[in-house]
């Protein structure tokens, strides 16, 4: 190889010390993780606003399609400033008496961030903002399942107290330094902290505050599915910055968790379409993608400990069974939770956190995952999964519905039965979605 020529060196000293900081310094800030966790993040908020919110929107009837985008919105705002003022610290802080249930409060108003901070090796802001758009999507999740019928006003100190007392502290035992993770619970991007949460809340939230008017007697049919499909087309693809992200790298296991969670919708698409074609002649667009939702939501806390194979049984599980779990809830328990949230989150959680536990083995040939931990057996490590969705459950629950019930006594939950027929985007906003 020739020698560089005199004029060529000062074009490599130049490439050398741009290329510097990505390589010297290994312990210390990496550049590459970086912009990868500040692209995640920007993903997960677009789940929320506008995925979530257009989902959402269309699922409803037109008289309420705005108040459903107005309660994302809002959550998104309120989570963000309880994130800020006391969430983030008392979710990640680490330390005390009390650290195996509850973080510690010395970064309360990020009082103990710099530009400085660092969480391994990415900027500690990037971790919390990361983090933050976790905590936004939780409880805007819940609103699907008292949609067309609760307060505003309700609806909003509902959400921000819940995310305080219910999911902080379940994000502290698993994520936090608390007791679940300490157990070994497998959940990589939030089967338990996310969707079991958010899934169980809507469920209870569904029971205590009782079903919409006409409920079961009259068609309650989605206004406008070409938004729904928008809104699920980017839930889909914000997705990969929710399980891939959660890596918090730009590496083997991020490219493996975006893999697994596309293999996984797409299975669970295909097994709702399927279902509904055997059962009823024809597969609907609300079918495919409320398998979509199904199978992202089932791999989310796997998503880190399997392979391709155990992704696809994954995501054929989770269409049917979160299939069969929404027919159960609404024909045969008669319970309104008007978008689906606990059948297809609360359920798909569970089934997630359950299969995360079984699929990591390394010893199921090509539906191997990348093992347990050393001195780990899959019978143990059962045993903690069941624990783990268990307590979340059980907590959640409890949680969830003493909250609902101090909040009925004093200020309402329900709007009037005249404002729920008027529909809720003028009676609680006094504006129309549509105008023509």
């Amino acid at each position: 190889m020739p020698s560089p020529s005199s004029s060529q060196w000062p074009k490599i000293m130049l490439f050398g010390l741009l290329c510097g900081p990505l390589t010297g310094y290994a312990d210390e800030l990496n550049g590459a993780n970086t912009a990868w966790i500040l692209t995640a993040t920007a993903l997960v908020l677009f789940m929320t606003i506008p995925g979530l919110s257009l989902f959402y929107a269309g699922l409803v009837r037109s008289k309420n399609v705005l108040s459903v985008v107005m309660q994302c919105f809002a959550i998104t705002c309120g989570a963000s400033v309880l994130w800020m003022a006391f969430g983030y610290s008392l979710a990640f802080g680490n330390g005390g008496e009390l650290n195996a249930f509850i973080g510690n409060t010395d970064n309360f108003m990020f009082a103990a961030m710099t530009k400085d901070s660092l969480v391994g090796d990415i900027p500690e802001s990037v971790f919390a903002m990361f983090q933050m758009t976790f905590a936004i999507i939780t409880p805007a999740l819940i609103v699907g399942a008292f949609a067309e019928r609760m307060r505003f006003a309700t609806m909003f100190i509902f959400s921000m107290i819940w995310l305080l007392v219910v999911y902080v502290p379940v994000t502290h035992w698993v994520w936090g330094g608390g007791w679940l993770g300490e157990m070994g619970l497998l959940d990589f991007a939030g089967g338990t902290v996310v969707h079991i949460t958010a899934g169980v809340g809507a469920l209870t939230a569904a029971l205590v505050m009782g079903n919409r008017k006409n409920f079961g007697t009259q068609a309650m049919p989605p206004h406008n599915l070409t938004l729904s499909v928008a809104g699920a087309g980017m839930l889909w693809v914000g997705w990969f910055g929710f399980n891939a992200g959660s890596a918090l790298a730009a590496n083997g296991d991020a490219g493996m968790a975006m893999l697994v969670t596309h293999i996984s919708a797409s299975a669970g698409s295909l097994a709702w379409m399927m279902m509904e074609w055997v059962r009823h002649g024809k597969p609907s667009v609300l079918g495919i993608v409320t398998g979509m939702v199904a199978g992202l939501g089932t791999i989310t806390p796997a998503s880190g400990y399997v392979g391709p194979g155990g992704a696809l049984i994954i995501g054929f599980s989770a269409g049917i069974i979160c299939y069969f779990a929404t027919q159960a809830i609404k024909q045969k328990f008669k319970i309104d939770d008007s978008l689906d949230v606990f059948p297809v989150h609360g359920v798909g959680g569970i089934l997630g956190t359950l299969l995360a536990g079984f699929f990591a083995s390394s010893q199921l040939g090509i539906f191997s995952g990348q093992g347990y931990a050393e001195g780990v057996t899959m019978g143990h490590q059962m045993v903690v999964q069941v624990i783990g969705v268990v307590a979340t459950f059980a907590y959640t629950a409890v949680m969830t519905f003493v909250l609902l019930k101090i909040l009925k006594a004093v200020m309402g939950l329900r709007v009037d039965d005249e404002d729920e027929t008027m529909g809720l985007d003028i009676s609680q906003h006094d504006e129309r979605g549509y105008d023509l």
